[in-house]
C-alpha cells in the first residue's frame, strides 16, 4: 500500500538512528538532519513497519496543542 496523501502538515523526513525495544512500547530515535526526534510507539508497530536502524521514515505531527517552556533569566 502506498500513501497518496495525508492531512498532517508537520512532516519531517529522517532516518532511524536507534531503537530501544521494550516488551510493550519502544523508543525510536529519528535523525532529521537538524537534530533528533524521539517517538514512543508500540513494539508491535515497530515490527509491523519493519523499523530498524537505517530505515527511512517520515515523522508526522498532528496536534491541537503545543506546550512551550522558557528558561528563567540568568
Amino acid at each position: 500500500m502506498t500513501i497518496k496523501a495525508i492531512n498532517a502538515r508537520n512532516q519531517f523526513q529522517g532516518t532511524v538512528k536507534q531503537i530501544k525495544r521494550g516488551d510493550v512500547v519502544s523508543e525510536v530515535e529519528v535523525d532529521i538532519g537538524q537534530g533528533l526526534i524521539t517517538s514512543i510507539v508500540s513494539t508491535t508497530s515497530v515490527d509491523e513497519l519493519g523499523l530498524k536502524p537505517g530505515s527511512d521514515v517520515i515523522a508526522l505531527f498532528k496536534s491541537t496543542e503545543v506546550a512551550l517552556a522558557s528558561f528563567a533569566p540568568a
